[in-house]
């Protein structure tokens, strides 16, 4: 072999050699894991607004409580289309309509339920115990709205009734008690707003981020973006059992002529 040729090669292949060294020693250092003292870029207030997309617009609604015009109104005083009996999801709902503005409980006849299912929500319903006091605790008005047909937001005459925290008007049934008690007498009408998100499960069963929710009761905050521990129970601690999706809203049976009226839902 010429020497002068491998001479030549060695000093090529050298060469090559130390400027892919360099290269990849100035790409390793082109980066750094501190932002830099002075910026290379001054900030302009553009770089921070978001135009896309476009926020859809509605209509809100004239009263304060009404639906906004993108709700789906599930009781309107009208009937009971948008409900059928928990007993037997093929008839219609057992209770009736009183002078077309509310419905109420017949008692024994059992829950009703939405045709629709729902999960992530935002929920209006006004309600009312019945107006002649005849028991007392849990006997006393009692009715329970189902998130999921599980989750129960409790119902009750709370006015001047003394029962369990957790078993109260604004509680999270036999779960979390309300902050404070804003209920009025059993001749007014409450109302209850609501945002709640349904849990989120993993591919295996499991829970992964359990329902949260966060109830106005006549305007005052009663659960502030509450953990839902689980399925209501009546005894035991609550849990869950299995996954789910979406599912429908219950409104309780619990032997008590309650009134309900104005229902109201949006998807969220």
């Amino acid at each position: 072999m010429n020497p002068i040729m491998n001479a030549k090669n060695f000093k090529n292949s050298f060469l090559m050699f130390t400027i892919f060294s360099a290269t990849a020693t100035m790409a390793q250092h082109k980066y750094f894991n501190t932002p830099p003292e002075v910026s290379p870029m001054l900030m302009q207030p553009e770089m921070t607004e978001i135009w896309e997309p476009l926020i859809k617009v509605i209509t809100p609604a004239k009263t304060l409580g009404n639906a906004p015009s993108d709700a789906i109104i599930l009781f309107d005083g009208k009937n009971l289309a948008q409900w059928v009996s928990q007993k037997d999801i093929n008839k219609p709902a057992g209770w009736k309509i009183v002078d077309q503005d509310y419905m109420e409980v017949v008692p024994g006849s059992g829950a009703i339920q939405t045709k629709m299912t729902f999960g992530d929500c935002q929920l209006h319903l006004e309600w009312s115990a019945p107006d002649i006091v005849l028991d007392g605790g849990q006997a006393r008005g009692n009715s329970g709205v189902f998130f999921q047909n599980r989750y129960e937001l409790q119902i009750l005459d709370s006015y001047n009734n003394r029962t369990y925290s957790n078993g109260q008007a604004g509680s999270i049934y036999k779960d979390h008690p309300p902050l404070v008690n804003v209920v009025k007498t059993p001749s007014e009408w409450n109302a209850y707003d609501v945002i709640y998100t349904a849990p989120r499960f993993k591919a295996d069963g499991k829970i992964d981020a359990p329902a949260r929710i966060t109830v106005f009761l006549n305007g005052v905050l009663v659960q502030n973006n509450t953990t839902i521990n689980g399925l209501t129970l009546y005894t035991g601690l609550h849990n869950y059992p299995a996954s789910h999706g979406d599912d429908v809203i219950s409104l309780q049976d619990h032997d008590s002529k309650n009134q309900f009226r104005n229902i109201w839902i949006r998807k969220l």
